[in-house]
């Protein structure tokens, strides 16, 4: 690998808005708060669920249940090293190692393994939801046989087209009708409209302010790194209904734009490249993700994973519609779409991709996505072998090696362009320029 270490830029660290905490601060509360709720709901003997990640969560808050996340949780689990033990467990327990990470480390916590990481309280009812990949309806299945408790399943069919029909869209506003019937079963209680409401306007302020935060990317220099937004998924995923999430976000926004004009960054190096990172993080291995990339001055400028949990909708149509769409349940022609104007609007001149091991849908349809981005956007492309939660999975020496091809490809295109006098950056012109970047990087 390069073996250069590029010197941090003297000043261009940023600071908190004046008067308020630093937004990851803030953030963080927010999640130790989601599940400090959660394990206060279970002392008062009150009822405690876990949901899958693209549930509509409007429902349950409907109702005024606790909630917490078992793929946020294992993510955190396998970030604090304690993943590969736990999908060593399940493996124990007759669960193959071929199937997903999260559901490994989950499905071994749920049958009693301790782990010295976060812990949830175990659950009295699960929610699913097949949108992010069908897996996730045998985890929850296996779930509800452990410990005997209901399963609300919300079933949201692969989009075959690039609009979703209104077909599909009567199916879906059946399935939460259905759904809001059975949590009237479960908590004897009735579905309260205003709650749903209040519940929906702030999902939607809360996504609001992340794609707004998320945007801040398309600025050059950036006035942050994508692995900042990796940071910040516990929060998109679990506190999307938290008005204090949706106040941390729209805080971030307010650091980045204050960067913006301030002439900082948390990204504290020259920015040589930007790329575009595809897929989920190996949570256990983030250093080992940063290091070569930051060694070699490649800002990570466009991620489809962040962005892909904030979506908005108005009424309860958009909303089916809306919770339809992510990244392994669209067609290609959607999920090209999606990568290439945020490839455009970023202004990145590569890509890496990681073949996840643990998410075999969304890594299924990479090759023909990278052959459309070659095509399409003239830029090289890279992948390595990686997955989400077993570190088994990944090899330090093959990523450093596949970065530091496309390092090298991206040097020489640079330096062409530079010869014609053009920008080095990327080969798109519609990314915003602050008007410090001359004089902070040259």
């Amino acid at each position: 690998m390069n073996k250069k270490v590029l010197e941090k830029i003297p000043g261009i660290k940023p600071r908190p808005v004046e008067g308020r905490k630093p937004a990851a601060a803030m953030l963080r509360d927010v999640v130790d708060m989601v599940y400090g709720n959660a394990w206060d709901a279970k002392e008062r003997g009150e009822l405690v669920g876990w949901s899958s990640s693209k549930f509509p969560i409007e429902l349950a808050k409907a109702f005024d249940l606790n909630v917490v996340y078992p793929e946020n949780w294992a993510a955190t689990t396998a970030a604090k090293k304690d993943g590969l033990r736990m999908c060593q467990a399940a493996e124990d327990m007759g669960y193959d190692n071929d199937i997903c990470g999260y559901a490994r480390i989950n499905l071994a916590y749920a049958a009693g393994e301790p782990t010295d990481s976060r812990k949830m309280p175990m659950p009295d009812f699960v929610l699913c939801c097949n949108n992010i990949c069908n897996m996730m309806t045998k985890w929850y299945e296996n779930l509800a046989r452990m410990h005997n408790i209901p399963m609300i399943m919300i079933d949201i069919p692969f989009s075959n087209t690039v609009e979703v029909p209104e077909e599909k869209v009567d199916y879906m506003v059946g399935q939460f009708e259905h759904a809001i019937k059975q949590l009237e079963e479960l908590t004897g209680k009735k579905f309260d409209e205003k709650k749903f409401e209040d519940a929906c306007a702030v999902a939607n302020r809360t996504a609001s302010a992340w794609l707004k935060a998320c945007s801040y990317m398309q600025y050059k220099p950036s006035p942050l790194s994508g692995f900042d937004l990796f940071n910040h998924m516990a929060d998109i995923v679990a506190a999307r209904c938290e008005v204090k999430a949706a106040e941390g976000f729209e805080l971030l926004a307010e650091e980045f734009e204050q960067s913006v004009r301030e002439g900082t960054s948390t990204w504290e190096y020259p920015e040589e490249h930007r790329i575009l990172f595809e897929g989920i993080p190996c949570w256990p291995g983030l250093r080992a993700l940063y290091e070569p990339l930051k060694n070699s001055g490649v800002n990570v400028t466009a991620v489809v994973y962040a962005p892909a949990f904030g979506f908005r909708y108005d009424g309860i149509r958009e909303m089916a519609a809306a919770y339809s769409k992510a990244p392994c349940s669209v067609c290609i022609e959607t999920g090209v779409e999606w990568r290439e104007t945020m490839a455009k609007e970023n202004g990145i001149s590569g890509a890496l991709v990681n073949y996840n091991r643990s998410c075999k849908p969304w890594s299924g349809a990479m090759p023909e996505i990278e052959r459309r981005w070659k095509e399409d956007l003239d830029i090289p492309v890279v992948h390595f072998d990686g997955d989400q939660a077993d570190e088994r999975n990944f090899s330090t020496e093959q990523y450093n090696t596949r970065v530091q091809g496309l390092v090298e490809i991206m040097d020489e295109r640079k330096a062409e362009r530079e010869a014609r006098g053009e920008d080095v950056y990327t080969n798109f012109d519609n990314t915003k320029e602050t008007d410090w970047s001359k004089s902070t990087i040259d």
